[in-house]
């Protein structure tokens, strides 16, 4: 199966005005409040399933998570339901050391 990657160069420092693209963040919590993309949806990798109705099926999908471990396995599962989506290319990770801003605490958590 191959799954789309984008480099974090390509992508916007803020998604809270961003309207054809959904960021799903789907690290736990705590990782989430140590710091994430402005604008972007979390939702922990094992809620996806049960959340899956808050992601907007008519925007591009992204997914991050720390490394890109996460992303690929829940990228696996949505095209086995023939959803796509992209990963974006080492996480949070590559986000911060690209020197892109992430914003801390809860914000828009789950």
């Amino acid at each position: 199966m191959d799954i789309e990657q984008v480099d974090v160069a390509g992508l916007p420092d803020d998604f809270t005005d961003v309207a054809d693209r959904v960021l799903l963040d789907v690290r736990e919590d705590d990782e989430w409040d140590e710091g994430h993309v402005r604008g972007a949806l979390h939702i922990p990798l094992g809620d996806v399933p049960a959340r899956f109705e808050e992601i907007d099926q008519d925007c591009e999908l992204l997914v991050i998570c720390r490394t890109s471990g996460r992303s690929f396995r829940l990228m696996q599962y949505l095209a086995m339901r023939g959803v796509d989506g992209t990963v974006v290319s080492g996480g949070m990770v590559a986000w911060q050391a690209a020197g892109k801003p992430v914003e801390t605490g809860s914000g828009q958590s789950s």
